[in-house]
C-alpha cells in the first residue's frame, strides 16, 4: 500500500528567516561568495518558501529582505507575475519615459521645420 502524506504548511519561519538573512549577507558582501555557497542558500531557500504558509508573516519577512522576496517571486511567477513588485513606481517610469521622449521627438520637428530669419541688414541668416 502506498500512503501518501498530505503535505503541511509551515507557519513556523525561523530557518526561512536565517537563510533570508544569509541570502542578504551573501548579496551585500564585499567578499566573493562561492557559487556553490550562493546555490545551496538558495536552493535551501526555495525548499522552505514551498513549505511556507502564505500570509502576513511571510509578506512582513519578504519586505525585510528584498533578495529573498525577488527570489519568492520568481518562484511564484507563473501563478502571479511580478506580484511583489512596486507596480505604480514601475508605470509611474514608464510614463515619464512616454512623456520625455514625446517631448524630445516634438523637440526635434520643432528645430528641423523652423527655418533661420533673414537679417534685414545682411539679407543673410
Amino acid at each position: 500500500m502506498n500512503a501518501t502524506k498530505p503535505k503541511s504548511s509551515k507557519t513556523n519561519l525561523t530557518v526561512t528567516h536565517v537563510l533570508a538573512e544569509l541570502l542578504e549577507r551573501l548579496e551585500r558582501s564585499v567578499e566573493p561568495v562561492g557559487p556553490e555557497q550562493y546555490r545551496s542558500v538558495v536552493l535551501h531557500l526555495v525548499n522552505e518558501f514551498g513549505d511556507v504558509e502564505p500570509g502576513p508573516d511571510l509578506r512582513a519577512l519578504l519586505d525585510a529582505h528584498p533578495a529573498a522576496a525577488e527570489l519568492y517571486e520568481n518562484i511564484n511567477y507563473q501563478y502571479a507575475g511580478l506580484c511583489r513588485s512596486a507596480l505604480d513606481a514601475s508605470l509611474t517610469a514608464e510614463r515619464q519615459a512616454k512623456q520625455a521622449i514625446s517631448h524630445a521627438m516634438s523637440q526635434g520637428r520643432n528645430q528641423s521645420t523652423i527655418q533661420p530669419k533673414e537679417d534685414p541688414k545682411n539679407g543673410k541668416s
